[in-house]
C-alpha cells in the first residue's frame, strides 16, 4: 500500500462557513421545508436565468415528478441511454411507462441521437438523455427531433450542473431539467435535486407532487388533488446548497485545469498504443463531472477489476460508471440481453473513473496518471 495518504475517486468540500450556518439552522427550530428551500429555489433560478425550480430530495425524484408533470404513464415509451445510473430508467418504470434504449455514441458516451430517430413509435411520449461526465447532449439537435415529433424532453442533467451548451448554461434554457446534489456531484446539498420547470402551472404541480399533492388554503384549508409522494428538501439540506452554489464557478474551472492536467499527463500515443480511450477534449461546455477512460477489453492481468484493484494497493480509488443498465436482472426479465446495444456494453464494461475533485492538486494527477501508465505497462507486476 502507498505511503501516500489515499486519494479517493471524488471527495465534497464543505467549507466552515457553510457547517456554521447548517449549525444555524438546527438551532432555529425549523429544519424540514421552509425558508432555506425557498431561499436556494430563488438562488437556482436566478443562476438559471429566472427559471422557475423546485428543490427535492434527490435528483431520482426530480425525474421521476419531471415524467408525472409530462403526463407520461402506462401505454407510453420513453426513450432514454442504456449508460447511466439505474435511475434514469427505473424512474421511467416507476410511473408505468416502458424504457426505449438506445445505443450510445462511442466517443461522447452520450445517447447515439443519429439512431435515436428509428427508436420513435407512435407510443414515445419523451426523451430522457444524460449528460454523462457533464459532457452536453448536442441540444440542437436534440430539441430539432422533439420538436419534430412533438416529444417532451426530460433532461437527465444529474451531472451537469455549470455545463452549458453554445454557451447557454444547462437548465437556463430547454424542457424539464432534472438536477442532482449527491455528494459525488459537482456541488451538494448531501442528497437532493432540483427540477427546473416551464410555468407556473408546472411548478404548481411539481410542489404537490411533491409532498403528498397536498394543497392548502388559508389557516387550515387542504385538499388532495393528486397522487403524490415525499420529496422534500430539507431546510438543512438546502443550506449546504446555498453555501455550495456561489462557488460553481470556481469550482468548474478548478475541475477544468485538473483535466486539462490529465491529458497533458497521459500521453495520447501511448495511451492509444495501450489500447486506452481517453474522453473528448472539451473544456469550454463540459463541467468535467468525472474523467473517465475506456481500457481495453479484459487481457490477462488488465481487466477492469484488476486496474481498480491494482490502484487501490496503491492508495488511489477508482469508480465504474457505469454498467449498462440492460444487463441488469430487471431489465432481462424485461426481454433486454446481451448484444442489444454493443457500444455500451463495450463502454460500460471498460469505462474507468480517475480521481477528479477540486481539492486535488496538479500532483495528485501527476500520480494517478504515473500509476494508472506503470499499471497498465506491466500488468503483470
Amino acid at each position: 500500500m502507498s505511503a501516500l495518504p489515499y486519494l479517493p475517486f471524488t471527495r465534497p468540500h464543505i467549507d466552515e462557513a457553510t457547517i456554521a450556518g447548517v449549525v444555524e439552522v438546527l438551532r432555529s427550530g425549523w429544519i424540514t421545508s421552509g425558508p432555506k428551500v425557498k431561499e436556494f429555489e430563488a438562488s437556482l433560478s436566478a443562476l438559471l436565468g429566472g427559471r422557475l425550480v423546485r428543490a427535492y430530495n434527490s435528483g431520482t425524484a426530480t425525474m421521476e415528478i419531471a415524467l408525472r408533470i409530462a403526463g407520461v404513464g402506462p401505454g407510453d415509451e420513453v426513450i432514454t441511454t442504456p449508460l447511466s445510473w439505474v435511475s434514469t430508467s427505473n424512474v421511467i418504470l416507476e410511473v408505468g411507462a416502458t424504457p426505449v434504449f438506445v445505443d450510445i455514441d462511442p466517443v461522447t458516451h452520450n445517447i447515439d441521437l443519429q439512431r435515436l430517430e428509428a427508436a420513435i413509435t407512435p407510443a414515445t411520449r419523451a426523451l430522457l438523455p444524460v449528460d454523462l461526465a457533464g459532457l452536453p447532449v448536442d441540444r440542437d439537435r436534440l430539441y430539432g427531433i422533439a420538436g419534430q415529433y412533438g416529444l417532451r424532453v426530460i433532461e437527465d442533467a444529474a451531472q451537469a450542473i455549470g455545463s452549458n451548451w453554445k454557451g447557454r448554461l444547462i437548465g437556463s434554457f430547454g424542457d424539464l431539467v432534472s438536477f442532482s446534489f449527491h455528494p459525488n456531484k459537482n456541488i451538494t446539498t448531501i442528497e437532493g435535486g432540483a427540477l427546473v420547470v416551464n410555468n407556473e402551472a408546472e411548478a404548481r404541480l411539481a410542489e404537490q407532487y411533491r409532498l403528498q399533492g397536498v394543497v392548502r388554503s388559508g389557516l387550515d384549508g387542504m385538499d388532495v388533488e393528486v397522487l403524490g409522494g415525499k420529496f422534500n428538501l430539507t431546510d438543512v439540506a438546502a443550506r449546504v446548497g446555498l453555501g455550495q452554489l456561489p462557488g460553481l464557478e470556481r469550482i468548474t474551472e478548478r475541475r477544468r485545469l485538473l483535466a486539462r492536467s490529465y491529458f497533458d499527463q497521459l500521453d495520447p500515443a501511448l495511451m492509444a498504443e495501450l489500447g486506452v480511450q481517453l474522453p473528448p477534449a472539451d473544456f469550454t461546455q463540459s463541467n468535467w463531472h468525472m474523467f473517465q477512460v475506456v481500457l481495453p477489453d479484459a487481457r490477462p492481468g488488465l481487466s477492469r477489476a484488476e486496474v481498480m484493484a491494482a490502484l487501490h494497493e496503491r492508495g488511489i480509488g477508482s469508480g465504474a460508471h457505469y454498467p449498462p443498465i440492460h444487463l441488469f436482472a430487471l431489465y432481462r426479465r424485461l426481454g433486454f440481453g446481451p448484444g442489444d446495444f454493443p457500444q455500451a456494453e463495450r463502454i460500460g464494461r471498460n469505462i474507468l473513473t480517475l480521481p477528479l475533485f477540486p481539492d486535488m492538486e496538479i500532483a495528485d494527477v501527476t500520480r494517478v496518471c504515473a500509476t494508472l501508465t506503470d499499471i497498465l505497462k506491466n500488468p503483470q507486476r
